[in-house]
């Protein structure tokens, strides 16, 4: 399992129920990795997108409401989660917020895609700050662009041994 994220230069992630950026190029690089895949949000990131779920993709909500979805899959414990991803390869999956449902599945990761925007965005939602965790270590730090105004870097982090880790 992978995760996906845009973070400010404080790991912020979102204030007042939504993304702290609109960045055009971020966008594109999301649709472009997530696309034909499978995501993995939480009830509130569902909530937050206008049209409902992400069209081309197997939308899967963890939402322990007991809500139903009829254009997502929904899921209302890690368990029944498990059961969902036991249908799909692993390398497919996509875990795209919030922070709650990222800090629940985030030792479930193999990799995370980090968007880094040089600002700072007032966040009140925060993702780990892998640079400071043991496990997480950069492997790829992509070259600065100029995505909206804000000065973006597309990276990518992989954890050490999570070959050991299982769904």
């Amino acid at each position: 399992m992978k995760a996906i994220v845009v973070v400010d230069k404080n790991w912020g992630i979102g204030r007042d129920g939504g993304l702290l950026f609109r960045l055009k190029k971020d966008m594109a690089f999301f649709r472009a990795t997530t696309l034909n895949k499978v995501v993995v949000m939480g009830a509130n990131t569902y909530k937050s997108f206008p049209h409902g779920a992400l069209p081309e993709r197997t939308n899967i909500v963890l939402d322990d409401s007991g809500a139903s979805y009829s254009d997502a899959i929904g899921v209302s414990s890690v368990a029944e989660l498990d059961e969902a991803l036991a249908r799909y390869n692993t390398s497919d999956v996509f875990v795209i917020g919030g922070a709650s449902v990222y800090k629940l599945l985030l030792n479930r990761c193999s990799e995370v895609y980090v968007t880094k925007v040089a600002a700072d965005g007032q966040p009140q939602l925060f993702f780990p700050n892998l640079d400071l965790l043991c496990d997480w270590r950069l492997a790829e730090n992509g070259e600065p662009v100029d995505d909206n105004g804000y000065t973006v870097r597309f990276c990518r982090y992989v954890r050490e041994n999570s070959q050991k880790e299982s769904l």
